[in-house]
């Protein structure tokens, strides 16, 4: 586990003066997140004057600080043996291509065989900012879909790659294959998308609370009765692929909550004893490292049972 963290200065410098505590210590402790700050603060951990304070408290400048951050609690979760394809690893991340039928961490009726059980069993340090049920994670990909993940391993890294994310300075790209020929080259969706009103598991774009949300996509293949696309998500929405390619009309194949009967081409049953999942594979990754702030890029190729599926298609339009 990581050490404590213990920073004490006499005075806060008046160049400060005016600013809310929370903000001010936030560029102070670069290696915490607002979030966890205002945890500490409120755990008594950070003091002003040797007294508790809010988050909003207006700094004057001059007051002393004193900050003592205690070990992070240990993960919630147990550590398992699952065999996981590990892309890249440093002492502040670990790069992992996600097997599809995988969910990503506990919750709700899963308490084993998830991406993080694998990851505590493998790695010392996690991220504890994801909490006792997700330490580490800094992004999702849904349980069906297979691709790239990157992982923190500690605070300063989980902060980096977080902020990265919800800034849209990520750059990621997707494989698909979706149901129906596609006549268009490329193009780009942008409806919004948020909870659907009509069914609690799905997004849609027709939610009163749906966000933004954009996906830009290229042809590679025209095959029997379906299309391979590179898809670059500019937003990273709840299943925002899926949704934006069915209601466009070409839902990925073999998706179960998106595609119904539009998600079988010809020869489903053939197509279906093949590929038991939808079609979507997160196949790159690129992002600014978080100790070293060198642009990186990683890739992880299309897994067997969508290839088994594209040449299938491929040999039946032949």
């Amino acid at each position: 586990m990581e050490p404590p963290e213990e920073k004490n200065i006499t005075e806060i410098p008046l160049e400060f003066a005016g600013q809310r505590a929370d903000v001010f210590l936030s560029g102070f402790l670069t290696d915490l997140s607002r979030s966890s700050i205002k945890k500490h603060i409120e755990r008594g951990n950070i003091l002003i004057d040797r007294k508790t304070f809010k988050p909003s408290k207006i700094i004057s400048g001059g007051e002393s600080l004193s900050v003592n951050i205690p070990p992070p609690e240990p993960c919630g979760v147990e550590g398992e043996e699952i065999d996981i394809e590990v892309l890249h690893e440093d002492r502040d991340m670990i790069v992992v291509n996600k097997p599809a039928g995988m969910v990503v961490h506990p919750g709700a009726g899963v308490t084993g065989g998830t991406l993080v059980n694998a990851l505590v069993h493998m790695c010392e340090d996690l991220s504890g900012i994801g909490g006792e049920m997700r330490p580490g994670i800094v992004h999702r990909l849904d349980k069906e879909t297979s691709g790239i993940m990157v992982v923190a391993k500690n605070d300063r890294a989980h902060k980096s790659l977080s902020e990265q994310f919800k800034s849209r300075e990520t750059e990621k790209e997707y494989a698909a294959v979706v149901s129906g020929e596609m006549k268009k080259s490329s193009g780009v969706f942008s409806s919004p998308i948020g909870r659907s009103p009509s069914n609690r598991i799905k997004m849609s774009s027709s939610s009163k609370a749906a966000r933004d949300a954009e996906t830009r996509w290229e042809v590679v293949e025209r095959l029997r009765g379906a299309t391979l696309v590179s898809v670059w998500p500019k937003t990273g929405r709840t299943h925002q692929i899926r949704v934006h390619f069915s209601e466009n009309g070409f839902p990925v194949l073999a998706d179960k909550v998106y595609g119904g009967k539009k998600s079988r081409p010809r020869n489903s049953g053939t197509v279906g004893s093949l590929i038991k999942r939808q079609a979507l594979h997160a196949k790159s990754l690129g992002f600014t490292h978080p100790a070293t702030g060198k642009r990186i890029e990683f890739s992880a190729e299309i897994p067997e049972d969508m290839i088994s599926v594209i040449d299938f298609l491929r040999r039946q339009g032949g």
